[in-house]
C-alpha cells in the first residue's frame, strides 16, 4: 500500500493557532490499482512541540485501516516538514 498524493487540499479556518485542519482526497495504490478517497485530517502541536496527526476517512476503504492511517500520517508529516500544506 502506498500513498501517491493528496489532491484538492483545502485548509479550514480555525481561531486556534496550534491546530490546523484540512480536507482533501488521497490517492492510494494497493493491489496494483489506484483508489481515491475523501479525508479530513488535523495537525495539532502540543506544548512540547510534538505534532499529532489525526486522520478521518469520509468514505469506506476496502483495505485494512491501520496500515493506511499509519502511512498517511507519515506522508502528511513529511508534507508539513517540506512546506507542502497550505
Amino acid at each position: 500500500m502506498k500513498v501517491l498524493e493528496i489532491k484538492n487540499l483545502t485548509r479550514k479556518d480555525l481561531p486556534i493557532y496550534y491546530r490546523r485542519e484540512f480536507m482533501g482526497s488521497v490517492v492510494l495504490q494497493y493491489l496494483n490499482s489506484n483508489s481515491e478517497k475523501r479525508i479530513d485530517f488535523s495537525l495539532e502541536s502540543n506544548p512540547f512541540g510534538h505534532i499529532e496527526v489525526k486522520v478521518n476517512f469520509l468514505e469506506d476503504v476496502d483495505y485494512p485501516l491501520v496500515p493506511i492511517v499509519k502511512t498517511l500520517k507519515e506522508y502528511i508529516l513529511e508534507m508539513d516538514r517540506k512546506g507542502g500544506l497550505p
